[in-house]
């Protein structure tokens, strides 16, 4: 080992503020480090079974040995060397924290006592990217094991879909959910980026193995009256759900050759779901059938009205008005107790929203504090803007797009002003919140680690000795909390970029679909065969084998 440390000491500078540093090698090769400036993902170990050549790449190297936070330690072999900083590290195109977290596997079984949040999208609709889908959460309660299941070896007790903006379908498809634990989606308000990927669940569902009617938990009319016209428009989830069935009809009739309906279905009501009323289905699918829409209408002007409340899976959610661009958005709680546990298991999704006394009142939850308050934050307009324009930083006053950046700034401010909270805001309201939430997720986010950074100092302002991973983190696509009674933790879930659907797994029978031939679905009741390519010929001679090859 004396000729390691001798390497070591070459190439490693002495340290000084903010550099990672060496504080110790042991005989067996346990390697110690203090990273002052940082995370520690800034560094990379590599190393070499033979000499100090053929060096692992900073990528291999990164997924080995970095990301393991401000000190640490960790076996290494005999031979390496420490490179300071990365070559391949942008502080605008990394997010350092999420990929510190100890990996998962989406597929792991939910604990009997769990309640498991994931992250399926977390970002704003404008700037689109390609690292963060639009908003929306994927919360699971329990465990019913079930070992003739498949692909889960069982299934949640209850789950649910907060929000569903574009890009998530390809999230839920990489974390194997398929449709049928997609039924009961809640939507904060209808902003395109918070029900967009709604069109996919509720078309391709049926398609799949949801065989039962899709319920969509929103918000009641605004009431807000046309400035010009004087109308008040009927722009509550009934009317969206109703215009949406009609929009999706040839859809849904070009696959009803397909069974889209159990027999043994249980049709839920209003009292077997605690819902504020009869779950009805917009236009004239049967009540059973998985192209039923079901609006669940909730008066957004009631502070704790209560959406849903089954007794058979423990579950409650209720709503509350939140702050967000026009009257009618709408925050939910959701509290589920798990067995023999002495208290509720609580969750509040704020989704979008300025800063309000509610979301304070309801993280406060009667003194008894809640486990997990997500609550949406956006950057300072400043930042908002010059990153808009693809630049790192304010220009200067003398530059020639210097007006039009002011002008993106003032645009940026009306947004804020009318919708969001800023992170300033945020810590702010944090700061009100007593007992403090046991995590605190910041979401709705452009996340990179000099966002997070900047965020989290202006969050630390008005929350002296918050600490970034313990009692606030921001939220990341895949990012997966399992919430226990007694800890939280924070995973990474792992998954395919390649990915198809799980196969599909019906629990009953199935209803004739309604295109048949009187036994079976009739894959040509709907088209004109007159030009159509044959498989075969008259003379017996076949253009294609019958199995597609």
């Amino acid at each position: 080992m004396p000729v390691a440390v001798a390497v070591l000491a070459a190439l490693l500078p002495n340290p000084v503020h903010g550099q990672l540093e060496i504080t110790s090698l042991t005989q067996e090769g346990k390697l110690s480090w203090n990273d002052p400036g940082g995370t520690g993902t800034h560094y990379a170990v590599q190393w070499s079974a033979a000499g100090l050549t053929n060096w692992y790449s900073w990528q291999d190297a990164q997924a080995r040995l970095s990301g393991l936070g401000p000190t640490g330690a960790a076996d290494v072999p005999m031979f390496y060397r420490m490179v300071s900083p990365d070559p391949t590290y942008q502080p605008t195109a990394s997010y350092s924290y999420f990929h510190s977290l100890e990996a998962f596997d989406p597929l792991t079984p939910l604990e009997t006592n769990e309640m498991r949040i994931t992250f399926m999208g977390s970002m704003i609709p404008l700037p689109v990217r390609r690292a963060q889908a639009e908003m929306s959460i994927f919360v699971e309660v329990g465990w019913n094991a079930d070992p003739n299941d498949r692909v889960y070896k069982g299934r949640a007790v209850d789950q649910f879909v907060f929000d569903c903006g574009a890009g998530v379908s390809a999230n839920y498809a990489a974390a194997v959910v398929g449709f049928r634990r997609m039924d009961k989606v809640f939507i904060n308000h209808l902003h395109g980026d918070h029900m967009n990927d709604l069109t996919h669940i509720y078309c391709f569902g049926p398609a799949a193995d949801r065989k039962s009617p899709l319920y969509v938990f929103g918000q009641s009319i605004s009431g807000v009256p046309d400035p010009v016209s004087g109308v008040t428009y009927d722009d509550g989830v009934s009317n969206f759900c109703a215009t949406a069935r009609s929009a999706w009809r040839w859809h849904s009739e070009s696959f009803s050759f397909q069974p889209s309906a159990y027999t043994n279905y249980t049709i839920p009501t209003k009292a077997s779901w605690g819902l504020p009323h009869e779950p009805v289905p917009v236009g004239d699918d049967p009540p059973d059938d998985a192209y039923a829409l079901v609006p669940i209408t909730l008066d957004w002007q009631t502070i704790g009205g209560v959406a849903y409340n089954n007794p058979s899976t423990g579950v409650k959610v209720t709503h509350y008005p939140v702050i967000h661009c026009r009257k009618g958005s709408i925050g939910y709680k959701l509290a589920w107790t798990p067995p023999g546990a002495a208290r509720p298991l609580t969750m509040i999704y704020s989704s979008d929203t300025k800063p309000e006394t509610n979301s304070v009142n309801e993280a406060i939850n009667g003194g008894d504090g809640v486990d997990v308050f997500i609550h949406e934050m956006v950057v300072p307009p400043e930042v908002w803007a010059y990153k808009n324009m693809g630049l790192d930083a304010p220009p200067p006053t003398n530059s020639p797009i210097y007006a039009s950046y002011q002008a993106v700034v003032a645009q940026l401010i009306d947004v804020q002003d009318s919708s969001h909270t800023p992170q300033g805001a945020f810590g702010y309201l944090l700061s009100q919140i007593e007992p403090k939430p046991k995590l605190t997720v910041a979401t709705h986010f452009p996340v990179a680690d000099d966002t997070v950074a900047s965020a989290f100092a202006s969050v630390s302002n008005h929350c002296p000795g918050i600490q970034m991973g313990k009692d606030i983190v921001w939220s990341f696509d895949l990012m997966v909390l399992r919430v226990f009674p007694d800890r939280i933790e924070q995973r990474r879930a792992v998954v395919s970029d390649y990915s198809f659907n799980p196969p599909a797994q019906l629990s009953g029978g199935m209803k004739l679909p309604k295109y048949n031939d009187g036994t079976n679905g009739n894959p040509y009741a709907q088209i004109d065969l007159s030009t159509s390519i044959s498989r075969t010929n008259l003379d017996g001679s076949a253009n294609w084998r019958a199995d597609g090859y």
